[in-house]
């Protein structure tokens, strides 16, 4: 029997990494639907257009009407919640639009799926389902020790964690209370190819290439767990397939590490693979080593110390884990920036500093 997954938030950094993903492990016909967001960009999947497995419809998932049409022109089996606005500091500069694709966004598509189950067959029935996708930001900060299980009390502390919270809180209620069946799952920061220059990785490892100061918040000692985007495809897929109506599962990729010992784990590798000396704009800063470039600035509001997933739940009960440590991904995921210049100059940023919390 065919499938149609609907992927929200296609456009963007995992969503298109999922497509991808989902075109090569599945036959299932895929439906990006995506507004075309400033980090939500065509060339993430433009050489998939055209191919008889993959639709895009441009739209906002807060849009009743695009949401209720999209429904019921395609009958989807499977819907995944990859849309929303996921850049921390842009959520302290500019809070409602976080509230309106994570929190409303998500309401309209379980309302959707409601409204979609009632008029499917009892198999039909049987068969969708809700992938909702978050963040472990959702758990607040921890200390030097603890993992954040899927039990863990929710705690954000800033606006994108707030709306992100809401979000699951919502996808939790609609199934306690409509019977959609929903899957939730939160994982820990991801990185590869295709992320928007905004993020900590790509925006270090550009502005190196580029010569320009490498911003450090605070003392850079902010712990997070790092995943390979293409680890949590997989994971995400195993959920998808195997996980259990009503659960949620945590997915990390049991690689912490300080943003400043990330920071130099990628200066050095960019010292292998994109040496100083064959780099104009090295030589014209006068600097022999990408680690030069590093600089410290004031920290973000309400900056939380650390996060780290506990991920025993999806392994024991799903059989995943994490394929790629952190050396591995991140030499991974520099190649792939240096291999692919062209689709950052034609992404485009500023690379300026937000979430400073100045009022709007």
């Amino acid at each position: 029997m065919s499938e149609t997954w609907i992927v929200t938030g296609g456009a963007g950094f995992i969503g298109s990494n999922f497509v991808r993903h989902a075109l090569a492990e599945s036959e299932a016909r895929i439906v990006v639907l995506d507004k075309l967001t400033y980090a939500g960009r065509r060339e993430n999947f433009e050489d998939l257009e055209g191919g008889p497995r993959f639709v895009f419809v441009e739209g906002d998932i807060a849009d009743r009407e695009t949401v209720t049409r999209v429904y019921r022109e395609h009958r989807p089996t499977a819907v995944l919640n990859f849309a929303a606005e996921s850049h921390v500091d842009r959520s302290i500069d500019d809070p409602r639009s976080f509230l309106e694709t994570n929190v409303v966004g998500t309401f309209e598509l379980l309302e959707g799926a409601r409204h979609h189950l009632a008029e499917l067959a009892p198999a039909e029935r049987e068969r969708f389902r809700l992938l909702h996708v978050s963040t472990d930001e959702v758990y607040g900060s921890l200390g030097d020790q603890g993992l954040f299980a899927e039990t863990t009390a929710y705690a954000p502390n800033s606006p994108y964690a707030a709306s992100k919270a809401g979000a699951d809180h919502i996808a939790r209620a609609y199934h306690r209370t409509f019977g959609v069946p929903v899957l939730i799952t939160n994982c820990s920061n991801n990185y590869g190819p295709y992320q928007f220059p905004e993020k900590l990785i790509p925006l270090m490892l550009l502005n190196a290439l580029e010569a320009k100061d490498l911003p450090i918040y605070g003392d850079g000692r902010n712990v997070r767990d790092w995943l390979y985007v293409e680890d949590h495809c997989a994971g995400l897929l195993r959920v998808l397939r195997e996980g259990r109506p009503g659960e949620k599962y945590n997915l990390g990729g049991d690689s912490e590490s300080t943003n400043l010992a990330l920071v130099d784990l990628l200066c050095e590798m960019l010292d292998e693979l994109a040496p100083a000396e064959d780099n104009p704009a090295m030589t014209a800063r006068g600097a022999s080593r990408y680690g030069e470039l590093k600089t410290f600035v004031p920290d973000r509001p309400g900056h939380d110390r650390r996060y780290a997933i506990d991920a025993s739940k999806i392994r024991a009960e799903l059989g995943w884990s994490p394929r790629h440590d952190l050396r591995e991904g991140l030499r991974e995921t520099v190649r792939w920036y240096l291999e692919h210049r062209d689709w950052c100059e034609a992404v485009g940023h500023a690379r300026e500093r937000l979430g400073l919390g100045s009022a709007r």
